[in-house]
């Protein structure tokens, strides 16, 4: 189980961070991407931020 909460936190910070990016601009990939410039979507990725920590946090445990 540890493998498997490590993976999921890893993909999940790196999405999220990623909806940061391009949430508040900074990633204009790819460019037809309706998220670019839309803070709501940075909110997001920073909630995934979390969850993903939390993820790899809680592997950390067993």
């Amino acid at each position: 189980m540890k493998p498997a909460l490590v993976v999921f936190g890893i993909l999940a910070l790196l999405i999220g961070l990623l909806w940061i990016g391009q949430g508040t601009g900074y990633v204009n990939w790819p460019q037809s991407s309706f998220m670019i410039r839309q803070v709501q979507w940075a909110w997001y990725g920073a909630g995934l931020v979390a969850i993903g920590a939390g993820l790899i946090g809680l592997s950390r445990r067993y």
